[in-house]
């Protein structure tokens, strides 16, 4: 689901350490494992391609729809990185990192498109968030499947922890919720005043994220439920395109449309930083959407949608 903002003046770039692009054409979804040291892209009329950031080199290129056209439009890591998943509406596929081959291929019902999806550790958990408003947690290798039914509308964002025991979703229906998979039992509410838009699950299952459509963003507790702070920015709208906790807990990155690249302190939601992203060169609109974000050697990275991985101070 790719987004865009267009304004009518154009927002200078900032100066990364690095850049490298890893495309000439657009991304469709990028997503960068930090612990790992590895990014995956999906090329816009190409294919799936996983990259080394410690070498800068290509490691593997997935064709998730055999040789048709790519319409993958969400990539994933597992946490640890030992599993890659694709997805474009109606299916999903699971890959192995050691050899770059296929786990298996799984197509959804009729009428239940995804519109986001996550993967535990080795694979083990799949969370499907889909456009009839519900969940599927679903263990490929035992064939367990759970559907959780709480949203009341489409599905617009979906976690899941490392172990794959807890989840965080989003939907239109103003609410986030975090929910143990082994039963379905809901454990937080997270209410917003406009449509959930965006939700992230630290991967050591002690924050949560949520942010709407409109103004509110804010950092919870994953034991407590409690609010810990909200981002304090000025505009009257910000959308979250993707967002990332630090190791050690003190810092959100985050990735929004419009080039915009942020860092926050977790304790107080306050702004630290800014960056603009480059934008496409042959882009009339000279924008791009931030959707990969992390960690490499403790400073920020990103991979937009114009192909340009950066690194920044």
């Amino acid at each position: 689901m790719t987004l865009v903002s267009v304004f009518g003046c154009v927002l200078p770039e900032s100066d990364p350490l690095q850049r490298l692009q890893l495309s000439e054409d657009s991304i469709f979804d990028a997503e960068i494992n930090s612990e790992n040291d590895v990014a995956i892209i999906s090329v816009v009329g190409g294919a799936v391609e996983v990259w080394d950031l410690t070498t800068s080199t290509k490691r593997f290129t997935f064709r998730h729809q055999g040789d048709g056209v790519n319409l993958v439009e969400i990539v994933r890591f597992s946490p640890d990185a030992s599993v890659a998943l694709t997805a474009d509406d109606e299916a999903f596929a699971l890959w192995d990192m050691q050899t770059g081959e296929p786990y298996g291929f799984w197509r959804i019902g009729e009428n239940e498109s995804i519109r986001d999806i996550a993967v535990s550790n080795n694979g083990k958990a799949v969370l499907v968030g889909r456009a009839n408003g519900q969940v599927m947690y679903f263990e490929p290798t035992t064939n367990r499947r759970l559907e959780f039914i709480a949203h009341q509308e489409k599905i617009n964002s979906v976690d899941i922890s490392a172990n794959g025991r807890y989840a965080i979703t989003g939907s239109n229906d103003y609410i986030a919720y975090l929910w143990d998979t082994t039963t379905g039992q809901i454990i937080h509410v997270f209410n917003h005043p406009h449509r959930v838009s965006k939700v992230v699950l630290d991967q050591q299952s002690r924050y949560v994220f949520t942010a709407d459509s409109q103004k509110q963003a804010t950092i919870w507790d994953v034991q407590s439920g409690k609010k810990i702070s909200s981002l304090k920015f000025i505009e009257r709208q910000v959308i979250f395109t993707a967002a990332h906790f630090s190791d050690d807990g003190e810092y959100l990155i985050t990735g929004s449309p419009s080039r915009k690249l942020a860092l926050w302190r977790v304790s107080t939601g306050e702004k630290i930083k800014q960056w603009q992203v480059k934008a496409r060169q042959d882009s009339p609109i000279r924008s791009a959407v931030v959707y990969g974000v992390g960690f490499q050697s403790q400073r920020p990275v990103s991979i937009a949608s114009s192909g340009y991985l950066s690194k920044w101070e």
